[in-house]
């Protein structure tokens, strides 16, 4: 009979990084691990690390330092602790951090997570073995699959990986570099996984990728399908409810997943799609290979599919050159949008990537001076958007109990957390619910109705509303 031992994974960044958390720890279960979130009870520490931040590694080797010395303080008690390393932290700097940090026992990347247990037999004999080689196709097809057990602990909803690497070599990315090329996982087992996933509880999943609307594969019928004709084929899979997916790039954005959203009930009105600048000098400095017009225009086209789609994106504020006038551009481009939220960042340079060995590079003060304006630009128009939903009936998907006694809290169609009051019996299942209030970036309301709504039932997003939805703009309600 296998040992019991506890795994502790650490995560950080990225959807996609949870996702490789969780098959991570599935991996390791035949081997006699189970997961914990305590560290004293930990005989493995896994740090699942993000590059995309600033001074990422930095806080890599803080955190190793810190486990360190608890297994120092174990190595006196008779206890062991193996450390590894994992990630595009991992990835990019393997070799320097075992010569950094000598307590880190196994280094792997992120598309070797499947030789896990064969790194860590390798660890006790003190090889201290780095993997970082791009099987992306190997580890999927070695990945084991997740017990139902495990999915049905997980809750009501799950990421679902079909797609990863990138070849649009955007300057300031290192993700080609740490997770390779782009790769797509083959239709039949995608629709697999999600029919486990939905056979063990799961009603929401969404697709993850570096560029998740480039996921295309050989369909059924023989021909190439690419992410809306997945989306139909998924949104047949009994159980399932909701379907969502991150993160796009404008340039994958096709007809047929423009369709998609106007023609699928269970395709979440919510979608996030990065443009970074509304300065077409910026775009093209970046290698974004789309210009500030075309971005507008492809908004335009969805939103004529999709009236009452939630937008956001991804900004970056002092990139190499950027001037005020492009800054300012970035303004009129978000004005001009009217987005539901955004995520903002001040550019870092990334090592190896083309901006990081620019020049021309803009002062820490003119950065945090723009990402400030950027930020108060953004939060009004998610506060506007928020406020919009005041007075709506809408299905929730119940996502587990509040922080109070007595509250659920679940997620609108927009992706908004909605708190409710009701019995834990609700979790899993998806409500109608009239909001009530607004406060910060929640909603609160009240279940209407006599109610779960059945399952397996294609439900419309908005159930009646109090007043006709607008299209967001910056200046008023968004709808």
């Amino acid at each position: 009979m296998t040992e019991t031992k506890k795994v502790l994974v650490r995560t950080y960044g990225c959807q996609m990084n949870v996702y490789d958390s969780e098959r991570m720890t599935d991996v390791l279960a035949p081997e006699g691990y189970e997961p914990t979130d305590s560290l004293d009870e930990a005989d493995l520490v896994l740090l699942n690390t993000c590059h995309i931040r600033e001074k990422a590694a930095e806080k890599v080797y803080s955190d190793i330092g810190r486990l360190r010395r608890l297994k120092d303080e174990r190595a006196l008690e008779g206890r062991a602790l193996t450390i590894g390393v994992a990630g595009c932290v991992a990835q990019a700097e393997g070799r320097e951090i075992m010569r950094r940090a000598p307590a880190v026992d196994l280094v792997v990347g992120p598309q070797s997570y499947h030789r896990l247990p064969e790194l860590l037999a390798e660890a006790t004999d003190r090889r201290r073995p780095v993997e970082t080689d791009f099987a992306i196709a190997e580890k999927f097809d070695a990945m084991p699959a997740t017990p139902a057990v495990r999915i049905a602990a997980r809750g009501p909803t799950a990421f679902l990986t079909i797609q990863e690497g990138c070849d649009k070599f955007c300057t300031f990315c290192v993700v080609p570099y740490t997770r390779g090329a782009e790769v797509s996982r083959p239709l039949d087992r995608i629709v697999e996984e999600a029919e486990r996933l939905a056979a063990a509880g799961v009603r929401e999943v969404t697709l993850l990728g570096q560029n998740v609307n480039a996921w295309h594969g050989l369909g059924p019928d023989g021909r190439e399908w690419t992410l809306g004709r997945l989306c139909e084929r998924l949104a047949r899979v009994p159980g399932l409810a909701r379907i969502r997916y991150t993160t796009s790039h404008p340039r994958d954005m096709d007809d047929a997943l423009i369709a998609a959203h106007r023609e699928l009930p269970q395709l979440m009105p919510y979608l996030h799609l990065p443009v970074q600048s509304g300065s077409d000098r910026i775009l093209k400095a970046m290698n974004r290979r789309h210009t500030a017009a075309d971005y507008l225009r492809l908004v335009e086209r969805i939103r004529a599919a999709r009236p009452d789609i939630a937008l956001s994106g991804d900004f970056i504020v002092g990139f190499p050159g950027e001037t005020d006038a492009d800054f300012a551009d970035t303004l009129a481009l978000i004005e001009a949008v009217g987005y539901a939220s955004a995520f903002t960042f001040k550019y870092s340079p990334r090592p190896g990537t083309p901006a990081s060995t620019r020049d021309d590079q803009v002062s820490e003060r003119i950065k945090a001076e723009r990402l400030s304006a950027l930020q108060a630009a953004i939060d009004a128009q998610t506060k506007a958007f928020n406020a919009s939903r005041k007075g709506m009936v809408m299905d929730i998907l119940v996502e587990k109990a509040g922080r109070h006694a007595g509250q659920l809290v679940g997620r609108s169609p927009w992706l908004q957390p909605v708190h409710v009051d009701g019995p834990a019996s609700l979790v899993g299942e998806i409500v109608e619910v009239r909001v009530d209030d607004v406060a910060g970036y929640s909603l609160f309301g009240a279940v209407v109705g006599e109610g779960p709504l059945p399952a397996g039932a294609a439900h419309p997003h908005i159930r009646t509303f109090t007043k006709e939805p607008a299209r967001p703009t910056a200046g008023g309600a968004h709808g």
